[in-house]
Parts: structure tokens; sequence; C-alpha cells
């Protein structure tokens, strides 16, 4: 939502955006890696246009 990652990366694989921000939150609160893969998703989807 802040740097548009979940929708780019629901376009992407053809999911629904709420799917893949559950799983972004559930990451953060359960497994502690979510920021990270949330920047360097952020970093693919800048220099991917």
């Amino acid at each position: 939502m802040i740097l548009g990652v979940s929708q780019w990366l629901s376009t992407k694989l053809g999911w629904d955006v709420s799917i893949i921000r559950v799983a972004f939150v559930v990451s953060v609160l359960f497994f502690g890696f979510g920021i990270g893969l949330y920047l360097i998703l952020w970093i693919v989807k800048l220099l991917s246009k």
C-alpha cells in the first residue's frame, strides 16, 4: 500500500492483491523477513520500469 509493491506483484502473478498483502503482514509478524522482502521487491519494481 505504501510503495505499490503488493499491487505490482499481484498484476505480475495474477493473484488477488489482498492475498499478497496478508502474506506480507504474516511474514513480518511471524518470520521477520517481510520488510526486507518488501524493500527488495520495491527496488525490483523501480528497476523494471
